[in-house]
C-alpha cells in the first residue's frame, strides 16, 4: 500500500503516455490488459492531480477507476448505455468519453460537472446527483428499449452505500420482474460516506465471505441473476464478468468488492474524510486552505446536542447516511451511543422515524441537508405533520450561498416545507438565535418544527433573543420607522440591515426592519400595524420566490395599498453558478434593492 501511495504522488503528466491517446471508447478497445492496468495508474494520477487542486469526490472516484475501463472495454457506449447512480464515481467515465481535458489542464477543470450531464456527452444519459437511482432509470431505458424492439445492453452501476436507499429497492424489485437484459454493477467497497448502516449490509457481508456462494442472497431473492467478482479492482478479472453478462437475455446483478479510495494511502485509511474534499497537499494529504478557526454550524450543532444528550437520555439525534451534517464524527458518534442513529442514504425512512421517537416520548433531532429534505416530502407531510408530532428536523445549506450544482441547489426548502399543514417552520438569523430555537424545539411537546440553518457561515447576532418560540408567528420588530418596511427572512435579515442602512444615507428614510422568525404563518397584528405609516413593504428571503415566505406577505397585502416587493431567487436549475453572480442577477444586492425602492416615491 506504501508503494502504491508511492507511485501515485511521483508520476508526472507529461507521461500519461497511454491517457493521452484516449479520446473515447472505442480506444479503450484496443489495448491490452497490461496497456489498460498501466491506463488505471495514469487515470488515478490524473484524478489525484485534479482533486488536490479543485477538490471533488476522492475516495469514490478512485476505488471505480479499473471497473470503469472495463465496463468500456466489454461495452459499447453510447450504443450500450451505462447509468452512474449519483455520480460520485463518474470522473473516470468523463475522461474516457473525450472530457480528459477538464481533468488535465487546469484551464478546462470548470468545463465539466462533477456528476453526469447529458448536455456534456453523448455518453451521458441523465443528470444525476442524489442517491440511489440508477436502477430505477434504468428501468426505464430497459422498457424503453423492449417497446421499440432494441438490443442494446443498459448498465446500471450503483454502490452499495446507494442500496440503503428506498428508491434502489424499488428498482430492483422491478428488475427482477422486467426478465429482460439489464445489467447492474453493484460497487461493493464496504462504505457510504461514513459506514453502512442496515440489515441489507449483513447479507453483502455475508456474499463478500462465501464469494458470492451463499444460499442467502438478497439479489437473488427479488429474480435477478447473480455474479461475485472478489476484486473488483482487477481489470482482467473484471473483463471476464462483464464479457460473461454482456448481451444477456435476464437482468443480473454483477457484485464488485472494491477499495474506496484506492491508489492514494490517506483515502484508503480514513474512507470518510476523503469520501470528498477541498483542495489538499498531494504529498501530504494536508488541506491546502486552514478551516480550523473558523466556527461551523455542523460542529457547533454536535457540541450542543452532545451536551444536551448528557443531561437528556431521550433526545436522539438521527442522519441519513451524512453524520458530519451535524457534526458527527467518528468520536461524537461514539460517545452519543445509542442517542445517534444513522439511517443510511434513506430520508423518507429518517423522517418517519423521528416522527415515531416523537410519538413514543422521545426528542429526534433530524440533521439534512436542503437539497436532501426535498427526498422526504410525502413522509413530511403523511407521517410527521398530519400527526403532529413534535419531531426537530434541522435543514443544513439551505442557502443560495452554498452547494451550486444543479442537482444540489439548498433554495428550494422554503415552498416545500412551509407549505404543510402543522409544521412550524423557524428562520434564525444567526447562531445566537439558531440554538435558542433549537433548544426550544427539542424540549416543547406541541408541534412538529423545521429549523433552517443560517446561511452557509457562522453570524453572531447583536440583539436579544427570545427562548420561547411556543407563541406562533409572532415576527420580531427590530427598528420601528416608517413609510418602507423591511423583513429579512433568516440568512437575509443581515441583507436587511445593510439596505435599511443604506436607504438612510441615501434617501433620509429609516426603515422600519423585523426579524420575522416564522416562515410558515403570518404575523397579522404586525402587519396590520404596517398599513398605518407604511406604503412599502419589502421582503427578503435566502431561496426561490415562487411558492416561498414573501408571496405570503403579498397576498396579504393585495387588497391594500401597500405595495409589496419581493426578492429572492428565481425558478430555475441554477447550475455551478458564481453567488455573487447569481445575486446580482436576482436584483438581490442592497445597491439594487434601494435603487427599486426609489422608483415608489
Amino acid at each position: 500500500m506504501g508503494e502504491n501511495f508511492y507511485f501515485c504522488i511521483v508520476i508526472k503528466m507529461f507521461e500519461l503516455c497511454i491517457l493521452k491517446k484516449i479520446d473515447s471508447p472505442a480506444d479503450v478497445k484496443i489495448l491490452s490488459v497490461e496497456q489498460m492496468e498501466i491506463l488505471a495508474g495514469e487515470i488515478r494520477q490524473a484524478l489525484l492531480h485534479k482533486l488536490s487542486e479543485h477538490g471533488g469526490h476522492i475516495g469514490p472516484n478512485l476505488g471505480m477507476v479499473e471497473a470503469t475501463i472495463a465496463l468500456h472495454y466489454v461495452f459499447s457506449s453510447p450504443h450500450d448505455k451505462i447509468v452512474y447512480d449519483v455520480s460520485h464515481q463518474s470522473y473516470t467515465h468523463k475522461i474516457l468519453t473525450g472530457r480528459k481535458d477538464a481533468f488535465l489542464n487546469a484551464a478546462d477543470y470548470d468545463k465539466v460537472s462533477g456528476y453526469t450531464n447529458p448536455q456534456e456527452s453523448e455518453h451521458d444519459f441523465f443528470t444525476i446527483g442524489h442517491t440511489s437511482t440508477s436502477v430505477s432509470l434504468a428501468c426505464g431505458l430497459v422498457k424503453a428499449r423492449d417497446l421499440k424492439g432494441g438490443n442494446e445492453n443498459i448498465i446500471a452501476v450503483i454502490g452499495d452505500g446507494s442500496l440503503s436507499g428506498g428508491e434502489a429497492y424499488e428498482g430492483l424489485s422491478n428488475a427482477g420482474e422486467n426478465g429482460t437484459n439489464m445489467i447492474i454493477v453493484v460497487n461493493d467497497n464496504e462504505m457510504s460516506i461514513a459506514e453502512n448502516h442496515g440489515g441489507l449490509y449483513q447479507n453483502l457481508r455475508l456474499l463478500r465471505e462465501t464469494e458470492g456462494k451463499a444460499s442467502c442472497n438478497f439479489f437473488r431473492s427479488l429474480g435477478l441473476d447473480y455474479l461475485y467478482v472478489k476484486d473488483g479492482n482487477d481489470i482482467a478479472s473484471l473483463i471476464t464478468a462483464f464479457s460473461s453478462v454482456k448481451d444477456t437475455p435476464r437482468p443480473v446483478v454483477v457484485h464488485i468488492h472494491t477499495l474506496k479510495g484506492k491508489g492514494y494511502l490517506p483515502a484508503e485509511t480514513h474512507k470518510e474524510q476523503w469520501h470528498w474534499g477541498m483542495p489538499f497537499d498531494l504529498k501530504t494529504g494536508n488541506p491546502k486552505y486552514d478551516f480550523s478557526g473558523e466556527e461551523d454550524y455542523s460542529e457547533l450543532t454536535g457540541e450542543f446536542l452532545l451536551e444536551e444528550m448528557k443531561k437528556d437520555h431521550s433526545i436522539v439525534a438521527i442522519t441519513s447516511g451524512t453524520p458530519s451534517v451535524m457534526g458527527f464524527n467518528p468520536d461524537r458518534r461514539m460517545q452519543a451511543g445509542k442517542q445517534f442513529v444513522d439511517v443510511g442514504i434513506a430520508e423518507e425512512h429518517a423522517v418517519a422515524l423521528a416522527s415515531g421517537i416523537a410519538a413514543g416520548g422521545g426528542k429526534p433531532v433530524y440533521g439534512v441537508y436542503s437539497s436532501f429534505i426535498q427526498r422526504s416530502y410525502d413522509q413530511l407531510s403523511q407521517d410527521l405533520c398530519i400527526n403532529n408530532n413534535p419531531a426537530t428536523i434541522v435543514v443544513f445549506m439551505g442557502t443560495i450561498a452554498g452547494m451550486n450544482d444543479e442537482t444540489h441547489l439548498g433554495f428550494f426548502d422554503i415552498p416545500l416545507i412551509c407549505n404543510i399543514p402543522n409544521m412550524v417552520y423557524l428562520a434564525p438569523t444567526c447562531k445566537e438565535e439558531y440554538f435558542a430555537m433549537l433548544k426550544w424545539s427539542i424540549h416543547q411537546h406541541e408541534h412538529p418544527v423545521t429549523i433552517r440553518v443560517p446561511g452557509a457561515s457562522v453570524v453572531s447576532g447583536n440583539h436579544e433573543f427570545d427562548t420561547d418560540y411556543s407563541d406562533l408567528n409572532r415576527y420580531k420588530l427590530v427598528q420601528k420607522g416608517e413609510k418602507v418596511a423591511i423583513l429579512g427572512l433568516g440568512a437575509f435579515y443581515g441583507l436587511g440591515e445593510s439596505v435599511a442602512k443604506l436607504l438612510k444615507e441615501e434617501c433620509g428614510v429609516e426603515a422600519t426592519l423585523i426579524n420575522p422568525r416564522y416562515i410558515t404563518g403570518l404575523d397579522v397584528e404586525m402587519l396590520e400595524e404596517l398599513k398605518r405609516s407604511h406604503s412599502l413593504v419589502v421582503t427578503l428571503e435566502d431561496g426561490e420566490l415562487d411558492g416561498g415566505f414573501g408571496e405570503k406577505i403579498a397576498r396579504f397585502y393585495g387588497s391594500s395599498d401597500v405595495k409589496v416587493l419581493n426578492y429572492g431567487v428565481r425558478k430555475e436549475f441554477a447550475d455551478r453558478y458564481i453567488t455573487e453572480e447569481l445575486l446580482k442577477a436576482n436584483r438581490l444586492t442592497d445597491v439594487q434593492i434601494v435603487e427599486d425602492i426609489r422608483k415608489y416615491w
